[in-house]
């Protein structure tokens, strides 16, 4: 069913939400392979409250650094923006750096990422693990579940691409938690893409065929899934993800933020509601963006920017006059 267009979410914050990921990749690109994986974010959060604060918006971080004893900027509740009388009210999801480590070492797939709905529109995500399964638009709804085993879930994929599991491509991220599952995928002849970091590009890669990712699966942070969920709302596919906790501190977390039933499966309505924004910029580059690049005098960017009521998806090559 398309998505409603928000009086809220104007138009202008669809490239609004470009210059602030811009501006948080540029800050992030100076510290690229330096080793710095805690001054390369500082730089990143800094550059991005400081382009949030120079927006008309009266904006809540839902989703950021951490809650406000971690984090001392884009701390989950802080308010951002100008906020004039009359300002639209919009809830942010926020990762400035996304890759810290892929950063430090120079590695692909860094990004500046945000997402942006009208106010109560994104899931309050506590920062704790989540089980994920994505797969691109076009296939018939519970096609893929995590009621299934990952093995399950291959062949019914390649079932309704008419191919058979081992012309499949799984991304996964390279942690060791995910080995049992690796060796399943694997026993059906899937072909995996393993990935050190980075697993909103993990998601976003199902719905881009060039990538030749058909299907993402495994756990990584719920505040990344919140955001690569607000992706797949834009430009279709289906996400399931799962909440998990490994002790009572964690548990506790997710009372605080409203999470009540523990064993619940998000669907994509779930985490993102309504209309939303998402944006992102390259840091590094990787299978999704090309990232920051310095010469002669200028910077160049490349950016993406979707909205879930239009279906648009824009690309967007930006130069930068050097100071």
């Amino acid at each position: 069913m398309p998505t409603t267009a928000s009086q809220v979410l104007d138009r202008l914050l669809v490239l609004e939400m470009v210059r602030v990921t811009e501006a948080a990749a540029i800050a992030a690109s100076t510290l690229v392979g330096r080793g710095d994986e805690k001054a390369a974010d500082a730089a990143a959060v800094e550059a991005m409250r400081g382009a949030f604060n120079e927006l008309d918006f009266d904006g809540t971080v839902v989703i950021g650094e951490g809650e406000r004893d971690e984090a001392p900027m884009l701390y989950i509740g802080e308010k951002v923006g100008r906020a004039s009388p009359g300002s639209p009210k919009i809830d942010i999801a926020l990762d400035p750096l996304e890759g810290t480590t892929l950063t430090a070492k120079a590695s692909p797939n860094a990004l500046a990422v945000l997402a942006i709905a009208e106010e109560g529109g994104l899931l309050n995500a506590p920062d704790v693990y989540m089980d994920k399964l994505a797969i691109g638009p076009g296939y018939e709804r519970g096609l893929v579940s995590l009621t299934k085993s990952p093995s399950e879930n291959v062949r019914a994929l390649a079932a309704a691409k008419g191919v058979e599991p081992h012309e499949i491509i799984a991304c996964v991220l390279d942690r060791p938690r995910h080995e049992a599952m690796i060796a399943e995928l694997r026993e059906v002849g899937c072909g995996i893409m393993l990935i050190p970091d980075g697993d909103v590009a993990g998601v976003i890669a199902v719905t881009n065929p060039e990538t030749t990712v058909d299907i993402y699966m495994g756990s990584g942070g719920a505040p990344e899934g919140v955001l690569a969920a607000a992706a797949l709302t834009c430009v279709g596919g289906q996400f399931q993800g799962k909440l998990l906790f490994r002790n009572d501190d964690e548990r506790g977390r997710a009372a605080k933020w409203g999470v009540t039933d523990l064993d619940r499966i998000y669907e994509l309505e779930d985490l993102v509601k309504g209309d939303a924004i998402f944006a992102a910029t390259g840091v590094t580059d990787g299978s999704l963006l090309k990232g920051v690049k310095r010469r002669s005098g200028v910077m160049t960017t490349e950016s993406v920017v979707m909205r879930a009521s239009s279906g648009t998806v824009r690309w967007i090559k930006g130069e930068h006059r050097l100071p």
